[in-house]
C-alpha cells in the first residue's frame, strides 16, 4: 500500500489534512491555492524572461510584437509565450488579473500605472522597484524603476 493510499484514511480520521502532513506522508495532493500560486509565478517568471529578451525594441502604438511594442503589447506578447492569455488593453487586463498589494508583488506580476480609476500603463514586475515595459513614442523596451506610488498590482491567472 503505498502513501498515496493513506490520504483518504487522514482525511476519515481527522476530516482535515495539511499541506505538510502531505507532504510528510509522501502524498501529491497540494492545498488549495498553492499549486495555482506556484503556476502564476512559474508564468511570471517566464513572461518576465521574454519581456527582458525584448530590450530594445521599439515601442510602436498598438504593437504586439514580436519586434514592436506598446505596453499592453509587450504584457499580452509575454505571458501569451507562456500559454497565458490576456486581453489586449492595460485597463482590460488589470480587470483580468487577481489583484494583489505592494507587500505581496513578486517577479513576474503585472504593475499599473493609473489616475484615480483610469488605468494608462502597464509593465511587468522585475524586482528591485523596476519593471520592464514599453514606455512611449520615440523609445525602445526598456528596464525602468517604478517612478509614481500611484500603481496597482496584479498576478495572472
Amino acid at each position: 500500500m503505498t502513501a498515496l493510499n493513506h490520504v483518504p484514511s487522514l482525511l476519515g480520521r481527522t476530516g482535515a489534512v495539511s499541506a505538510l502532513t502531505l507532504a510528510v506522508v509522501g502524498g501529491t495532493v497540494a492545498a488549495p491555492g498553492l499549486t495555482s500560486e506556484a503556476e502564476a509565478a512559474t508564468h511570471g517568471t517566464k513572461a518576465l524572461k521574454i519581456a527582458a529578451s525584448k530590450k530594445g525594441s521599439p515601442y510602436s502604438y498598438g504593437a504586439v510584437g514580436p519586434n514592436r511594442f506598446d505596453c499592453s503589447g509587450l504584457t499580452l506578447y509575454s505571458y501569451k509565450r507562456t500559454g497565458k492569455k490576456l486581453p489586449r488593453t492595460a485597463a482590460a487586463q488589470y480587470n483580468k488579473t487577481r489583484h494583489i498589494s505592494k507587500s505581496q508583488r513578486s517577479r513576474g506580476d503585472l504593475v499599473f500605472f493609473h489616475s484615480g480609476r483610469n488605468v494608462y500603463h502597464v509593465g511587468i514586475y522585475a524586482g528591485d522597484g523596476r519593471i520592464w515595459h514599453a514606455p512611449k513614442r520615440g523609445t525602445v523596451v526598456r528596464l525602468e524603476k517604478i517612478w509614481t506610488k500611484n500603481v496597482w498590482y496584479g498576478r495572472v491567472r
